[in-house]
């Protein structure tokens, strides 16, 4: 098996980077439509999809487990054993969604209003969760496909799904937010049904794809029964991840909720810089992924010694996209803040800017930290990623603490804390991949 070329990794991340653009316009599109609606709308729509995420990390993390597993498979050449990854894992996966939409409901009603300042940024939130939870049935399985196309190095088929999605939930934020087409006008409780209506038809899609174009004979899909060693083994690879997932994504809440505290008009401001956020990770996060699978893949085949020079290779690659994205947002931040900023108060536009500069600035050590710490996932060591993970985000948390609850600081300066994170992790992830025993594990 030879180095993975640019040309292999451009054909494996460039799906994954569409994709992931898809997904993220359903995130936006609720975020322009509610920006009609009003400010407080707006604001709760981006700390309630954030909300969820932090739950729903714990799913994601399991499925990268499995996807580690099933890359390592997969450059083994023993596909017959890819099959019952995928099929027990989604099983595991509904059992814990249960538990999630269990716990998220209790939280939300019980525990979330004692952390938040705003009774009508809570209403909202409380609005919009209400349905958008029942998503965690839904998404839980589209993950576990996620990991096989991707386990598979198949990752076209992610850049049909996720327009299917983002063309569902284009619709349904259209038709039952605003009322449209004899429907009901249901405000921020339509964006969260557009988007688990949206999750429901990507499930749809996945099924019918697999079963039309995937040999199930090869994978092992027909001959599949149930074993726990097999979520057993997959556990002792993602259980670090999904610690590693919750923790980071509670911790942006946290993040979030403190910015809350500070104003709603701070909170809004802070939710179009998300946006932003979210979309230029879309490459950043694509080629990571690429970087999780591809590693999986060499150390599969045995090829130990081009895991570096493949990781290289992608940190280059993402490197210069992002030169590129920083270039064109800079160069036009408050045209691009006024696409997504609420119409109703354009004040908004000015106050975005110079936080948005804040994380443009940080973008470089943020895609190549996100590579090589995702390296380090997809040689199969999430132990020592999440150690890496912990030690970070303490320093996360210490320093967010000091500059937006303590200091207060403006809506800019707190966004450094994306410097503390990242520029950790760099280091610790630099660290391991130079003088760790990476090389050795075996799943």
């Amino acid at each position: 098996m030879r180095l993975y070329s640019y040309k292999d990794i451009w054909k494996v991340s460039i799906p994954i980077m569409l994709g992931l653009l898809a997904q993220n316009l359903v995130q936006i599109t609720a975020t322009i439509f509610l920006g009609k609606v009003g400010e407080v709308e707006q604001s709760a729509s981006g700390l309630a999809g954030i909300y969820y995420i932090a739950f729903f990390t714990l799913c994601f993390g399991f499925s990268i487990g499995g996807q580690i597993m099933i890359s390592r498979r997969n450059g083994e050449a023993n596909y017959n054993k890819i099959g019952s990854i995928v099929i027990q894992g989604i099983i595991f996966l509904e059992v814990l969604a249960l538990l999630l939409f269990t716990g998220s409901s209790l939280m939300t009603k019980y525990i979330l209003p004692n952390f938040m300042e705003s009774k009508e940024v809570y209403a909202a939130v409380n609005s919009y969760l209400s349905w958008r939870i029942f998503g965690f049935f839904f998404a839980s399985i589209n993950v576990m496909f996620r990991a096989f196309y991707v386990g598979i190095a198949r990752t076209p088929v992610l850049t049909i799904n996720a327009i299917i999605m983002a063309v569902v939930n284009f619709l349904g934020d259209y038709i039952l937010i605003f009322g449209n087409f004899g429907f009901p006008e249901l405000g921020i409780a339509g964006a969260g049904i557009a988007a688990v209506i949206s999750e429901m038809a990507s499930v749809l899609f996945f099924v019918i794809y697999t079963l039309k174009t995937v040999d199930l004979q090869k994978y092992g899909f027909m001959k599949m029964r149930f074993k726990f060693s097999i979520v057993k083994n997959i556990l002792n690879i993602s259980s670090f991840t999904m610690v590693q997932y919750l923790i980071s994504m509670s911790t942006w809440f946290i993040f979030f909720l403190a910015i809350e505290q500070h104003s709603a008009r701070a909170l809004a401001v802070t939710n179009i810089v998300r946006n932003f956020y979210m979309l230029f990770f879309i490459p950043i996060n694509a080629l990571a992924t690429t970087a999780n699978t591809l590693v999986g893949n060499t150390m599969g085949a045995g090829q130990v010694k081009d895991v570096i020079p493949l990781v290289k290779r992608i940190c280059l690659l993402s490197l210069g996209i992002i030169g590129v994205v920083m270039l064109i947002t800079g160069t036009g931040a408050e045209y691009w803040i006024s696409l997504i900023a609420s119409h109703e108060d354009t004040s908004l536009i000015p106050a975005s800017v110079a936080p948005l500069l804040v994380v443009i600035f940080a973008l470089p050590v943020c895609s190549i930290s996100s590579v090589v710490f995702n390296s380090i996932s997809g040689t199969g060591n999430t132990r020592a990623a999440l150690f890496m993970e912990v030690i970070t985000l303490v320093l996360y948390i210490l320093y967010m603490y000091w500059i937006v609850i303590y200091k207060e600081a403006s809506v800019a300066v707190s966004w450094t804390v994306e410097y503390v994170y990242w520029g950790g992790l760099l280091i610790l992830s630099s660290l391991y991949l130079r003088y760790g025993k990476w090389q050795l594990k075996k799943i």
